[in-house]
């Protein structure tokens, strides 16, 4: 049963505290110490002005101005924390304990799961269906440097396939959540298998690349489900652990705690659906999980 956190009593208050101060002069430090001493380098003769390039401390200093002015553009408590590199030997993925169908393991099913191993203080952010597409969501998310996982269904997302490719472009993976997000356990294998294969084919035709991660609709699935994922090229199946609203958070545990490599997930929502828009559920998630000192890693590079 899932447990609910209910928001603070103003939501629609956001808190912008000075987290731009000496942003300015990060900057001009920065620059000025790229274009001191060594790291001068001069054009030949008859080929314009001096070309300077900055120190690898220059460039960090004014990339962390950046995110610095860029968090408190999006009304952010703090700048979030930079994930660590990606590990060099990937996790081994298990499904779930309690999440497993029968033969899971002899017919190598894809599992299903909620938590990637890591020692690491990360999450994941994975975003389901595709129905709201806010162009300040993808500006917001990409100056902020977050990454994340879209899982699409074709029916809600076929209006503007540019949206996606635009998020694509941006570095952001695109995975498969059906034709029609239905309730799959109750089809055949043969419905469950045009479900997924359909979509695969959706995803080749309009992103070119067939997904190998899959999240069934709902978080629903049976061994039929599994089985027609792993005929459509599938090899994952994650689902999650929390998942996070404008005004309140869900978790799967009892203990209402994030966990290390937990998968949190959101909806494409805006106004229409919720009392607020992406950005503003954007911003619940990325205080929260700052806040509680965790970094939000690329899923894809853990699988």
């Amino acid at each position: 049963m899932r447990l609910i956190v209910q928001n603070d009593k103003n939501q629609n208050r956001i808190r912008r505290p000075v987290l731009a101060r000496g942003a300015a002069a990060l900057i001009c430090a920065a620059l000025l110490a790229g274009c001191a001493g060594p790291h001068v380098t001069r054009p030949a003769p008859g080929q314009g002005g001096p070309a300077h390039t900055l120190s690898p401390q220059a460039r960090q200093a004014a990339e962390h101005a950046r995110l610095v002015a860029a968090a408190r553009r999006w009304g952010l408590d703090e700048v979030p924390l930079t994930p660590p590199p990606p590990p060099v030997k990937k996790p081994h993925i298990t499904a779930r304990a309690g999440f497993e169908v029968d033969h899971q393991e002899d017919w190598e099913l894809p599992p299903v799961f909620t938590t990637i191993p890591t020692r690491q203080k990360i999450v994941f952010l994975t975003i389901d269906d595709g129905s709201e597409k806010d162009p300040d969501f993808l500006r917001m998310m990409r100056e902020l440097k977050i990454p994340y996982t879209a899982f699409l269904s074709n029916y809600l997302v076929e209006d503007d396939y540019g949206y996606f490719r635009r998020m694509q472009s941006y570095g952001h993976t695109l995975n498969n959540h059906t034709l029609h997000h239905p309730y799959l356990p109750g089809l055949s294998y043969e419905e469950q298998r045009d479900e997924i294969c359909g979509m695969q084919d959706i995803m080749q035709r309009q992103f070119g690349k067939r997904p190998t991660v899959f999240r069934p609709p709902y978080g629903d699935y049976n061994q039929d489900t599994l089985r027609a994922a792993k005929a459509c090229g599938i090899r994952y199946a994650p689902i999650w652990n929390e998942e996070v609203f404008v005004d309140h958070w869900e978790y799967r545990e009892d203990d209402q705690k994030m966990r290390r490599g937990d998968i949190v997930l959101t909806h494409f929502r805006g106004r229409s659906d919720w009392n607020g828009t992406m950005v503003d559920d954007m911003r619940r998630f990325l205080n929260k999980v700052t806040r509680e000192g965790y970094a939000v890693a690329r899923l894809e590079d853990y699988l």
